[in-house]
């Protein structure tokens, strides 16, 4: 990176890569899950599995809240050499970091299967439209500030990829043009020409 510009990822991009694999493997571990009767029967642990369901969608979207906002209002304005990194590089780099979390999370929700029937896929399900939920609030707020948010690389692939996480010294914010995410992590869409 010439004259000392900075790789950054966008933020909201970080927060909802999980949010796919954690749903889909939520998703077949809550039906492969359901097969066995379990120790409590497919009924209760289908109920203890909304349950949880709900807790992951209510929960995840309100963890570190504050930080987020607070780094959002601090957020510095972009250097002219720093370097934004795309979508796709995003999502690849966070997924392929924690995949072995993602493999071990729904090994769990199937073993627990044994137990509880469906219940451990629903939480993971839940907890991946909490994330989802999350990158809408954040594009909500990127929105309202008309400031998208850009995190360092090398501080965001420190202990394991949080956006805010303690290795986080401060946000650096664009336009809302720039990049090829839009506000809240989702593709940009492009209008085509007639």
């Amino acid at each position: 990176m010439a004259r000392g510009g900075q790789g950054l990822a966008r933020v909201a991009v970080a927060v909802r890569a999980g949010a796919a694999p954690l749903w889909w493997l939520g998703v077949a571990a809550a039906g492969i899950g359901a097969a066995p009767g379990g120790l409590t029967g497919r009924r209760i642990g289908v109920l203890a599995g909304a349950v949880l369901f709900l807790a992951g969608v209510a929960v995840v979207p309100l963890v570190r809240r504050g930080r987020y906002t607070a780094l959002a209002r601090g957020a510095a304005r972009a250097g002219k050499y720093d370097v934004l990194q795309d979508r796709a590089v995003t999502v690849r780099v966070w997924r392929r970091g924690h995949r072995w979390w993602l493999l071990l999370g729904w090994a769990v929700a199937l073993g627990s299967a044994f137990a509880v029937p469906a219940a451990g896929g629903m939480l993971l399900a839940g907890l991946g439209t909490g994330l989802r939920l999350k990158a809408a609030w954040l594009g909500r707020l990127e929105r309202a500030g008309q400031t998208l948010l850009w995190v360092r690389v090398d501080w965001l692939d420190r202990r394991g990829g949080r956006p805010v996480g303690r290795a986080v010294k401060g946000l650096r914010g664009t336009g809302v043009a720039a990049g090829d995410a839009a506000p809240g992590g989702a593709r940009r869409r492009t209008t085509a020409l007639v």
